[in-house]
Parts: structure tokens; C-alpha cells; sequence
């Protein structure tokens, strides 16, 4: 086995300790009476823009606009000689990402920022057009009313279409639709030579699919994207969530492994939460037109008064095996997005007492980058010690041993389980030995006091045994393994053929370089 070493953090002197505690446990001063009212602010404002934006249909002209200008951007970078590497001017504090960018530092900054709007709704074709800007609130928000939605929509609301293009994202309908990348119709991107085309899967497209399989989870490092066309599906007003409890891991696993049957005609969502190494809670969702009867409960979770979801799906488990809610649909698809999954609870420990959720609740929850933006300098040391933000992307048969090795190594719990159904694709994410297989996303969120947790050390640990069964990491987190690791998670075959064919490698970073952790910080 290979031994790795790694440079041992500095120890904090006792000074730095107790300003660490203070800066961490009494955070909320600083976030409840400033960057609530001012994400509630902005929140507000952003909606009434779109609202108006929608009644006057003034966006596909102004995407217009905004493309050419990207356009003229590049066009001057050509002319300058090509001597600086391209990214987007999107800030570092405004990625979802707890770190921020070092590589931009040098690099040309192509405005893009602008692109936040929906496009068009095509209900014939069963298609929505988007820039890559627009969040999932946003598409929620729009979708719903008019009784459809994305097949797989990320839970968080500030998640936006270009994270979870370039990047990835999965959802609990993700057992049956796949990850984001696998609901797009088509790309439309500028080109480091500002030329502007349209991409799909389709192989007898005027471009070819190859770009369009290239770009998910490239980061950027390619072209820029400027819309996405996205497939939408029929929905209903409520989602009949049922919830189980599991009283082991292997419990957890065997049931959920069932649960996942993407072929179940009554079940549209499947997630787990596990709240120890032996409680967990499986949950099972299907789209209904409400309760049959009148003793069946309605559970309207988003309301600023309600418990944080994960804390209602312990309290039912702790009282009954199972139990069956409604709940409407865009509370259900943003359920975590209230307590930021469970990340608040270290920010605001008392944001789920009933007397602050009844008074401020209604301004939750911060937004992410605010918070980013707003972290001094003393956190940072200590979130780079301690704080935990993985998501790992493993088989759904693995579930159990890579459960316990979260355990050993992190012990952060609840552990997000999400099931997905991965299919043999070109791109980066290509599987290996089969033509498809159902994974599951392990996603450990928060600050672990685990004895002997090093931040780089466990990181490697939990890496060496993902790529040992086949699995992926997902890259908005800390990566540290080596350049040949992350080619053997990532099949760089055709993506490094697009970047040499396309023109890519003196326009953009190379992709590791990008999200390695050495170049964040």
C-alpha cells in the first residue's frame, strides 16, 4: 500500500482557539440581523425582476444581446494574441463551492454573468430553454403552477443550471431520469474563437454530439455555455412521501437497493438519510393529486414555521416504523433547502427552535454566497481542518462498506443517500464493464470532530477507495489526488480530444488544474 505524506497543520495557539470558538459558535450574530434580511432582500428583488421579465417576454431578445457581447469579448481576446487563459468573471464567493479560486487570478474574465433568464417553454415538444444563470427556484417557481417540472430537480434553490451542467448534480428522481446532464436536449455555447453553435446527442446534428458529451462535469474548460435546452414532465400538485425506518446498515442497504427499482410505477423519488451507523430513514415519493381521505395528513414543510426537514424525518422515525405524508411538490423538491441540508445548524444552532422559526424563520435561509463571501479569515483555518463537504458517487452494491468507511474516517452524520441510474455514455463520466448500474451519492455535509480527521489524509483515503470501485467524485469539492488518480476515476478520452481539436488548450485551464485543491483556497 502506498504511503502518502502530508503536511501536518500548524496547531492552533490557545489565542487562535479561543477566537476560533467565538468567530464559530457566535456566527449567528453577524448572520440573523445582516445576511438574513439581506438574502431576503435580494431574494425578493430577483423575483420581481423575473416576474416582470416574464410578463413582458423581453428575455430571448435580450439573450440575444448578451451572447454578442460574449461574442465581442472574445473576439478582442483573439486579437490580443490568445495570451491568457479564459474563465468566466463570475465571482469566487458566488460558486457553491466553500473555496475560492486561485486560477482566475491571471486569467482573461469573460462576463457572463448576465445569463439568468428562461428562454422558452415549449409544452408540444416537452422542452424548457434556459441561460445557464436560472436556479433551480427559479425553475421550480416557473414550472410547478403550470403543471410541469424538470425530471430531475436538485434540491437546493440557489443550485443553477451551469453548476449542474458543467458540474453535476443528482435528486431523488435521479433513480429513474439519471443525473441533470442526462435530461439535456441540447447545448448552445460560444467557442474560444467566439464562435456561437448548437449541440446535442442527436448524431446526425449539424455540430455532432461529441462536444455535447464532452461538456458535463468539464467545469468550464471548453466553451462557454449560454443556454441549455432541458426535457420537463407532467406533475402534480403534491408528493405522497412514505417514510421508513431502517434499524440497521445492511437494513438500509437491502431496502434501498429494492426501493430503487426504477421501473416501479408508483414511485417517482427515492433518498435515504442515515443518522448513525444503525438508524436510517428511507423515503419513497409519488406524484399525487392530494389525500383520499380526510384523516390523511398535508404537510406543507417549506412554510418558515416548520421543522428542518431532516429533523422531522428523525422525529417521525423515532415515534413509528412508517408513516405517509403529502406534501406539496415545491416544498417537497426544496426540503432541505431551509436548513441548507444540515450545514445551518452550525451557523444558527438554535435556527430550528420553534420561537426563532415562528419570528425569523420567513427570512431563511442565508444565501450560500453570502455566507462564503462573509467567512473571515479565522473560520477558513478552521473549516480547512474540519469542515467536510463530499459528495461520493459509488454502485448501489458498495453502499454498506463505503457507509462504514464514512463512519471510521468522518463520522459526520446524517449521511445524504441518494440513489441514481448511471447509463453508458461518452464523456468524463463513463462507465466502466457495463451498460448501465444503479449508484448511490454518499454526501457527508458539515464540521466532524472526529479523532485524527486530517483533512487531506482521510480525503485521500475516501478517494483511493472510490476509484477502487469504480466510483466518481464530485469535483465542486476538495480533490487532492494526484493528476493520474483523477484520470483513472475520469475517462479523459474525449475530452481531451475536443480540447485539442477545439482549440481548448491555450484558451482554458486544463480541468484538474481547475478544481485540484492546490488552486483553491
Amino acid at each position: 500500500m502506498d504511503i502518502e505524506k502530508y503536511e501536518e497543520d500548524v496547531p492552533p495557539t490557545r489565542w487562535e482557539n479561543i477566537v476560533e470558538f467565538i468567530m464559530f459558535r457566535f456566527r449567528w450574530l453577524f448572520v440573523v440581523p445582516f445576511l438574513l434580511p439581506l438574502s431576503f432582500l435580494f431574494n425578493t428583488v430577483f423575483d420581481i425582476r423575473n416576474r416582470l421579465i416574464h410578463l413582458v417576454n423581453s428575455a430571448p431578445n435580450a439573450h440575444v444581446r448578451k451572447v454578442n457581447y460574449i461574442q465581442e469579448q472574445l473576439k478582442e481576446w483573439n486579437e490580443n494574441g490568445r495570451k491568457t487563459k479564459l474563465v468566466n468573471a463570475r465571482p469566487g464567493w458566488l460558486t457553491m463551492s466553500f473555496r475560492f479560486p486561485l486560477y482566475k487570478e491571471n486569467a482573461t474574465k469573460i462576463a457572463t454573468d448576465k445569463l439568468f433568464d428562461i428562454l422558452e417553454l415549449d409544452v408540444e415538444r416537452m422542452i424548457i430553454k434556459v441561460e445557464p444563470g436560472v436556479t433551480m427556484g427559479q425553475i421550480s417557481r416557473y414550472l410547478i403552477p403550470r403543471g410541469y417540472t424538470l425530471p430531475v430537480l436538485p434540491e437546493l434553490d440557489d443550485l443553477t443550471i451551469g453548476g449542474l451542467i458543467n458540474g453535476c448534480g443528482v435528486e431523488s428522481g435521479s433513480f429513474r431520469h439519471g443525473m441533470f446532464q442526462h435530461i439535456c436536449e441540447q447545448f448552445e455555447v460560444v467557442m474560444s474563437s467566439g464562435e456561437l453553435r448548437t449541440v446535442g446527442p442527436d448524431p446526425e446534428a449539424k455540430e455532432g454530439n461529441s462536444l455535447f458529451y464532452a461538456i458535463p462535469w468539464s467545469q468550464g474548460t471548453i466553451c462557454f455555455l449560454t443556454a441549455a435546452t432541458i426535457k420537463i414532465i407532467p406533475c402534480k400538485k403534491y408528493v405522497k412521501l412514505t417514510y421508513k425506518k431502517t434499524s440497521t446498515l445492511n437494513e438500509m442497504c437491502q431496502s434501498l437497493t429494492t426501493d430503487s427499482d426504477r421501473f416501479a410505477d408508483n414511485v417517482d423519488f427515492v433518498e435515504a438519510l442515515q443518522f448513525d451507523k444503525n438508524k436510517g430513514c428511507i423515503m419513497l415519493g409519488e406524484f399525487s393529486d392530494g389525500p383520499d381521505t380526510d384523516d390523511e395528513v398535508i404537510n406543507p414543510i417549506g412554510r418558515w414555521y416548520k421543522k428542518w426537514f431532516y429533523t422531522h424525518v428523525e422525529d417521525l422515525i423515532n415515534k413509528r416504523q412508517q408513516s405517509v405524508e403529502y406534501i406539496p411538490l415545491r416544498d417537497y423538491y426544496h426540503r432541505h433547502s431551509r436548513s441548507i441540508f444540515w450545514e445551518l445548524r452550525d451557523i444558527v444552532p438554535f435556527g430550528n427552535n420553534i420561537i426563532f422559526r415562528y419570528l425569523m424563520g420567513w427570512l431563511c435561509p442565508p444565501k450560500i454566497a453570502f455566507l462564503k463571501a462573509t467567512t473571515p479569515n479565522v473560520l477558513r483555518k478552521l473549516y480547512d481542518r474540519s469542515h467536510v463537504l463530499q459528495d461520493m458517487l459509488i454502485p448501489l452494491e458498495n453502499l454498506e462498506e463505503c457507509v462504514t468507511l464514512f463512519d471510521e474516517e468522518v463520522e459526520i452524520y446524517p449521511l445524504w443517500l441518494c440513489p441514481f441510474y448511471l447509463k453508458y455514455q461518452p464523456g468524463l463520466m463513463r462507465l466502466k464493464n457495463a451498460t448501465s448500474k444503479m449508484y448511490v451519492d454518499v454526501g457527508a455535509y458539515g464540521v466532524t470532530t472526529k479523532k485524527g480527521y486530517h483533512h487531506a489524509r482521510t480525503t485521500r483515503v475516501l478517494e483511493k477507495y472510490v476509484i477502487s470501485v469504480n466510483g466518481f467524485q464530485m469535483t465542486y469539492a476538495d480533490i487532492y489526488m494526484p493528476k493520474a488518480e483523477y484520470a483513472e476515476m475520469f475517462d479523459r478520452t474525449l475530452y481531451d480530444w475536443k480540447r485539442t481539436t477545439e482549440g481548448c488548450l491555450d484558451a482554458f485551464p486544463d480541468i484538474y488544474d481547475k478544481i485540484c485543491r492546490n488552486n483553491r483556497r
